[in-house]
């Protein structure tokens, strides 16, 4: 801190004001602020617990890199034997030597609560890769209680060593910085397993029968994790170094303005992408549903003031080429194919595929048996939710009755039943 150059701590107050603006934006587009109720649905104490704890932090570290950004360009630099150095701590006012001991403690919370988030995704991964066929439930298995006794360890020793070291503020940042990042490498190291582990885990549920969307869930959830662990090497590790350097009796690197500025502010990137990556992988959009619940909405609205909704409320857009416009269609270009020469019936056999009369023959016989209606899609109910009406129609299951339909469809006791029903680490 002392040797660092005010643009440093200006790199992260910015990376952590993009970082609480995109949080914003993503919750609002996610849900429009419901997961922030205490009372949002069914969600349970765990959820609103890991939901708190990680939108905490984000201000807290903002608040940390906006003061130190403050103080240090207003004490700048000075000169001494010729080198131009930013302005050592033991020289500022004493308003600002009292400013930095609560800069330093919010920051050491906000890496506790970050580590009790890293901690619930660790153990989260590695239940679910490990469960295979055990009914296990998470918040009895001795992973559940792993995050329990971790997350206090957690949020108990990273402020008391700030509180206990507080009388030397150098030393103070130094086992900050160095029992903060030794937390969040070796949570980081034991993530590298579970990348290596899920591919196969992928396969094992293809090879289960386990449907398609799933599979691109995890899927995609592999990949960000692949991002993310990355980008918690390049926070973790320079804050290591600072650290480790920090504590010695002779600093060789915190004395150099430029390796403590490249690892800081090398730091705040890898902080504020694997942050924004956490946040994606805790509260996953979903796009097709936004458009959904959009087109609900502005036919709801519609039905009020006396008009009729749109035909997207009946029929689903996949079904849309199937309508009676592509029956028209199909029908211009085969002139031939007219309602006097071939009546169309539906034997029991197959219902869904034409059928023509004895009498039809020729290529108006061809045409017609090579001509197939498709089937419709089920139909789906009015359901109300909460103050609003959600128009029924005919379209596909959703997500969640889809997930419950191709579990029963799988023989039991050969995928855990989270995997179905998966959707975060964090709800269940």
């Amino acid at each position: 801190m002392s040797h660092t150059s005010p643009a440093t701590y200006l790199v992260w107050a910015i990376v952590s004001t993009i970082l609480l603006s995109f949080l914003i934006f993503h919750l609002w587009s996610f849900d429009r602020f419901q997961c922030l109720r205490w009372n949002t649905g069914s969600s349970g104490a765990f959820k609103r617990l890991m939901t708190y704890s990680y939108l905490t932090s984000t201000p807290l570290i903002l608040a940390y890199s906006l003061g130190f950004t403050i103080i240090k360009y207003q004490q700048g630099f000075i000169d001494v034997k010729g080198h131009i150095i930013p302005k050592p701590v033991q020289l500022w006012p004493e308003a600002e030597q009292r400013a930095v001991f609560p800069f330093l403690l919010a920051f050491s919370i906000a890496w506790s609560l970050e580590m009790i988030t890293h901690l619930e995704e660790l153990c989260f991964w590695l239940f679910l890769v490990n469960s295979g066929s055990v009914q296990q439930d998470w918040f009895r298995s001795w992973y559940f209680r792993t995050w329990v006794i971790g997350s206090a360890i957690a949020i108990t020793y990273m402020p008391l060593l700030t509180i206990l070291t507080r009388s030397d503020v150098l030393k103070c940042e130094a086992y900050t910085f160095l029992a903060g990042s030794l937390g969040s490498l070796s949570l980081t190291l034991w993530f590298t397993p579970i990348l290596w582990a899920f591919p196969a885990f992928l396969n094992s549920l293809k090879n289960e029968g386990v449907d398609t969307d799933t599979v691109v869930r995890l899927t995609k959830f592999h990949e960000l994790n692949m991002i993310r662990v990355c980008f918690r090497f390049i926070m973790c590790i320079p804050l290591v170094i600072l650290g480790v350097d920090g504590v010695r009796p002779h600093n060789h690197i915190n004395e150099s303005m430029l390796w403590t500025d490249i690892l800081i502010m090398a730091s705040a990137f890898g902080c504020g992408i694997s942050s924004s990556l956490t946040l994606v992988i805790f509260f996953p959009r979903s796009v097709k549903s936004e458009i959904a619940n959009k087109d609900a909405a502005r036919d709801r609205k519609r039905i009020r003031h006396g008009g009729a909704p749109s035909q997207s409320t009946f029929l689903d857009q996949d079904y849309g080429r199937y309508s009676s416009n592509s029956y028209m269609s199909s029908q211009q270009a085969s002139p031939e194919i007219t309602k006097p020469s071939v009546s169309l019936t539906f034997p029991p056999s197959d219902p869904y595929r034409v059928a023509t009369p004895p009498y039809a023959g020729g290529k108006e016989l061809e045409d017609a048996q090579s001509l197939e209606l498709p089937r419709l899609p089920a139909m789906r109910p009015n359901r109300r939710r909460g103050g609003d009406i959600e128009m029924g129609g005919i379209d596909r299951l959703t997500e969640n009755n889809l997930s419950q339909h191709n579990l029963r469809q799988i023989p039991s006791g050969k995928v855990h039943p989270m995997v179905h029903n998966f959707t975060s680490p964090i709800d269940f």
